[in-house]
């Protein structure tokens, strides 16, 4: 990966975006991608990058990764300055306890604790209970209440205090993956496109979205404002590779394989074959899965938009999803950015998208 991609993905990762607070990422997409494409946002928070195609009669293709992260949400603070707090998407109250965590205040970055009683303190049975998170609190180290306020509000998004680390290889840990990956790889196509020497016969959108966690919103407006022909998801998916994961739920799927092509009832036949076929050609390692139902991805509404769209899947294999320690690998990210964009000079007639 070229450094300066990998800094990019860096400080996209590193920019607090719960749903509903993406705008501290969305800026950092926005930056990056101003220079190449013709930037706009809408008033949901979903940040567009567009460039024109060439062909007399062209076709609209949609790239779409969400920026928001799960994450927390200040609810109550109590007399002694301990902040309560309620998930955003899906959280594991099991690894919350004992985290260093970000709470984004008015006056800027609280750092703080989710406090966890001892295990000295503990009957045998409470350590095999998980504390639910709506009784698990953040301690900043306020005295009171009113100190606690001066700082923190009602309604504050909270993240976990962690950001890029390089491990082993290529491989690098951070939050935040599920799926500021995605906005990467949609920025990064953006940038290859606009930098190619030839030009792409259709419009090109690349689309950051926000409110994915909490029910695909971003997705389901950026895809009826754009209205596009074809659309392409950029999310992450399951690792099998790892030693508590069952195979047999979603396949042998591995770090540093290649992006992930999934098959199934939303994803367009013919745009799938395109896409396979594509990796077989340029010599781009992909793997396969099958998704028997609604992805639970942008691709879900993407597809069902207006009179309906020609929808892929190029997932990025991720382990440890929506924890502080996501791992993915940084050559799978540089294979999905080749695989679309050669696949995107072979999109030329929206009439092969029509199952026959």
């Amino acid at each position: 990966m070229r450094k300066e991609s990998y800094e990019f993905l860096r400080e996209l990762v590193a920019a607090p975006s719960p749903s509903g607070y993406e705008q501290p990422a969305q800026r950092v997409f926005r930056s990056y991608i101003a220079s190449f494409a013709q930037v706009s946002q809408d008033v949901l928070g979903n940040v567009s990058g567009f460039i024109e195609g060439t062909a007399r009669e062209r076709m609209r293709v949609m790239l779409v990764g969400h920026s928001d992260e799960i994450g927390f949400q200040v609810r109550y603070i109590d007399d002694n300055g301990f902040i309560f707090f309620a998930a955003i998407g899906g959280v594991d109250p099991h690894l919350t306890p004992g985290q260093r965590v970000h709470v984004h205040g008015v006056k800027g970055v609280v750092p703080g604790v989710i406090g966890k009683r001892p295990i000295h303190l503990m009957e045998a049975k409470e350590r095999e209970t998980v504390v639910k998170l709506e009784n698990q609190y953040i301690d900043i180290g306020a005295a009171n209440k009113k100190e606690a306020a001066a700082l923190v509000r009602v309604g504050d998004a909270v993240t976990f205090a962690v950001g890029l680390e390089r491990l082993a290889g290529d491989r690098v840990t951070s939050r935040g993956f599920d799926d500021k990956a995605g906005s990467f790889v949609v920025a990064e196509v953006l940038r290859r496109v606009a930098a190619g020497a030839k030009k792409l016969p259709v419009d090109l959108y690349g689309v950051s979205s926000v409110q994915e966690e909490v029910g695909l919103r971003g997705g389901t407006t950026s895809s009826y404002s754009i209205n596009p022909d074809v659309g392409i998801c950029v999310e992450v998916d399951f690792c099998t590779d790892q030693p508590d994961v069952e195979r047999k739920h979603n396949g042998d799927v591995a770090l540093g394989r290649g992006p992930i092509l999934p098959r199934g009832a939303n994803i367009n036949p013919a745009l799938f074959d395109l896409l396979a076929d594509t990796a077989a050609r340029e010599k781009i390692p992909v793997q396969f899965t099958g998704i028997p139902r609604a992805s639970g991805t942008d691709a879900n509404v993407m597809q069902i938009s207006r009179g309906g769209v020609a929808t892929a899947l190029v997932k990025i294999p991720l382990r440890y999803m929506h924890t502080p320690v996501e791992v993915l690998s940084l050559a799978d990210l540089d294979n999905a950015v080749k695989l679309i964009t050669a696949a995107l000079y072979r999109i030329r007639d929206k009439k092969v998208f029509i199952p026959e």
